[in-house]
């Protein structure tokens, strides 16, 4: 008679628990057929085994996001001679989204197949033309293409001043002077000698960041007139022993003013507070931003910001070859969460790259995606799915989620985008030496939800700093236009929201990034909602 009262007790639970939704492998059947390699056959040192990233933009306007894949090269400092058949045969790749789930690779007809060395890339309007341009961020010089708005694209390095001839990984575009012209902080990594250090283990695989030479990031000011000039120093932004791995550019102290956070390799975080008179002060050590969960500087990797606790401030997850961190903002400082969150235990096992931040069943919860790799050699490992359960803690659904979190792969960048327009966030995972997986977000859209696209009539026009909230009932929900997120990668610039059960939003609020705000109220669930700056 007991266990029959304890049955009727568990079942309505178990007939209500939520279906998950799972990610599908369609990399070959939307035509993806890009394959990463470092330019060698052998993985030598700390330059072939530290990318690739990726980037979702929208190049020729149409309303679906298009794909730009980075590869190695062969180059004779970094690369075994071994690998000279590989010399002059890779380069990056960019695919064009036919709107029908499929995508083709267009990049001889764009012009855009750099075959430096490449590591991550961004894309910003960045003369403010009404279309995207793309940055290319390479061990060795850095490439600047204009987007001439016929699907093609001009190489303008040489007279914009970007060709940054360090090793840069990251850069993340934003407005810090509020001038209408977007600028960009170049994320650099360090000095490799050419393999000329090479006292370590043989069981390491190569040696760590700490045996070289950092380089110092760079902020580079939009002159307007399609140049931009080197004011790093005169920002304050100049950290001499940084060791970039990524940045991203967001308000995490809430006071309307874009600030970066900089993940560093084996060295403390930077983050670089704006001050609202075109400099920055380096704050990290004062907010509970500079270090790991132990205290160590944690070899980081890359920043995703995001509201976790839906309590109106945006948190911060880093994944790094540890346990990760996850960096709750209380307002005067950030608290770590990471073992009371149960991330610690789900991502220790692992080495951690490219993470998101997104709600991938559209619950009003962020979840949490990490790609996973050995950092020395190409032992594979499996990626982690955690689902947030909306009490603080996060529940590893990695099992209930396709067969590909079965497989092991070498991960290192991953960027989140709705590609088909269909609701929900599918998943772009970066392999090393390994080809790229494109995961379809499939029964996400059960849920409610709605994605809001901020635009400005002149500069800016994407409205990146702006940050949207979205209001039903006695919630909030906040997201920046921050695409420039996580490891060497850009995700969807478009802020969207999981919206449960709810068929309509009470409200929806742009702050632009000159603090001025615009609001609509009553907005039906399920769809993309442009709003534009009325200008003045």
């Amino acid at each position: 008679m007991v266990s029959g009262i304890i049955l009727c007790l568990l079942n309505p639970v178990a007939q209500t628990a939520p279906a998950l939704p799972t990610f599908e492998d369609v990399t070959e059947q939307a035509g993806i057929r890009f394959r990463h390699s470092y330019g060698d056959h052998n993985l030598s040192n700390i330059v072939e085994g530290t990318g690739p990233g990726c980037a979702f933009f929208d190049y020729d306007g149409d309303g679906f996001l298009d794909v730009y894949f980075l590869n190695g090269c062969w180059l004779r400092e970094v690369s075994d001679n071994f690998g000279r058949d590989l010399r002059g045969k890779l380069r990056n790749a960019l695919y064009r989204n036919n709107g029908n789930g499929t995508f083709t690779d267009v990049t001889e007809r764009a012009g855009v197949g750099d075959q430096g060395y490449g590591m991550g890339a961004s894309a910003a309007d960045y003369d403010n033309d009404g279309d995207l341009d793309l940055y290319v961020l390479n061990y060795g010089p850095n490439v600047l293409y204009r987007n001439n708005g016929d699907g093609t694209f001009n190489n303008v390095t040489a007279q914009s001043g970007l060709g940054d001839p360090a090793w840069s990984v990251s850069a993340p575009w934003l407005d810090y002077d509020r001038d209408g012209d977007l600028d960009v902080y170049v994320a650099n990594y360090l000095a490799y000698d050419a393999g000329k250090f090479r006292s370590f283990y043989p069981a390491a695989g190569y040696p760590g960041p700490l045996s070289y030479t950092a380089q110092p990031d760079r902020l580079y000011r939009n002159n307007g007139d399609g140049t931009f000039s080197d004011v790093t120093e005169a920002a304050g932004v100049l950290i001499p022993d940084g060791r970039a791995m990524s940045a991203v550019a967001a308000d995490l102290n809430n006071d309307g003013w874009i600030d970066v956070y900089v993940t560093n390799d084996a060295s403390p975080n930077g983050y670089l507070v704006n001050t609202g008179k075109g400099s920055f002060e380096d704050q990290a050590l004062q907010w509970g931003l500079a270090f790991g969960e132990g205290g160590q500087g944690a070899s980081s990797m890359g920043p995703v910001v995001g509201d976790v606790d839906r309590d109106g401030l945006l948190d911060v997850y880093i994944p790094d070859m540890g346990y990760g961190c996850l960096l709750v903002n209380k307002g005067k400082y950030f608290l770590d969460q990471t073992a009371p969150s149960n991330l610690a235990v789900a991502c220790g096992q692992y080495t951690g790259w490219g993470g998101a931040l997104f709600d991938f069943d559209n619950d009003g919860y962020l979840d949490v995606f990490v790609a996973n790799g050995d950092a020395h050699h190409e032992y594979p490992e499996e990626d982690v799915l955690l689902r947030n359960d909306g009490s603080g803690r996060f529940i590893d659904v990695a099992s209930q989620s396709g067969p590909y979190f079965r497989e092991k792969h070498v991960g290192r960048g991953a960027a989140v985008a709705d590609y088909d327009n269909d609701g929900d966030i599918d998943l772009l995972v970066m392999n090393l030496n390994g080809a790229a997986k494109l995961l379809r977000n499939d029964g996400g859209n059960r849920n409610h939800w709605l994605m809001v696209a901020p635009k400005l009539p002149r500069t800016n026009r994407d409205a990146l700093g702006a940050r949207v909230t979205v209001t039903i009932g006695n919630r909030k929900l906040i997201q920046e236009v921050a695409p420039v997120t996580g490891y060497l990668s850009q995700s969807d610039p478009r802020t969207h929201f999981g919206l449960s059960g709810a068929t309509a939003a009470d409200q929806v609020e742009v702050r632009w990034p000159d603090g001025s705000t615009s609001t609509v109220k009553n907005v039906k669930a399920d769809k993309v909602l442009t709003i534009v700056q009325a200008t003045q």
